[in-house]
């Protein structure tokens, strides 16, 4: 991490080692999904970011959806959280052609659970998080600048894992 992401609301919350909460929450298509639905099957790659249809945030979940095979071929689940309603989720990946989960927190109580920080103490953080079969965090990558790094990050630790 950088000295201005630092600047932005540094570090990750939970850090490797930690328990991932447990969590449902609905997606784009408004179905719930739920981190245990993963449990024992796949890796999941978690990664937050503030707002549907931004520069920094469409840059991040293109940079996921360009990489997705690789994820897939990984074994690994791709999910991105943000406060965003499930209508504006639904917006924002029939429009990138985004072909992974995106889920609504619209109370932002699975972003603070995981504690992830805020960027100049106001705006939502963008923080990735690795989580193995077994629900821990095994990677948490903070980065507000560099939207596409959260994608080479996830992935190095997912090959380190198979």
């Amino acid at each position: 991490m950088g000295f201005l992401d630092s600047l932005l609301g540094g570090g990750t919350g939970l850090g490797p080692g930690a328990r991932a909460p447990e969590f449902a929450l609905d997606d784009q298509n408004g179905k719930r999904v739920a981190l245990a639905d993963f449990r024992g099957q796949k890796n999941v790659v978690v990664y937050f970011y503030p707002k549907d249809d931004t520069p920094g945030c469409t840059r991040e979940s293109c940079a996921f959806r360009d990489q997705f095979s690789d994820f897939a071929d990984a074994g690994a689940e791709v999910i991105g959280i943000s406060s965003d309603s499930v209508a504006s989720h639904k917006k924002f990946a029939e429009k990138y052609r985004l072909p992974f989960t995106l889920l609504s927190d619209p109370g932002g109580s699975v972003r603070k659970a995981f504690g992830v920080p805020s960027s100049l103490g106001v705006l939502p953080g963008r923080v990735t998080y690795v989580i193995d079969k077994k629900g821990v965090v095994r990677h948490a990558f903070n980065s507000q600048l560099n939207p596409a790094k959260h994608v080479a990050e996830a992935l190095g630790v997912l090959a380190s894992l198979s």
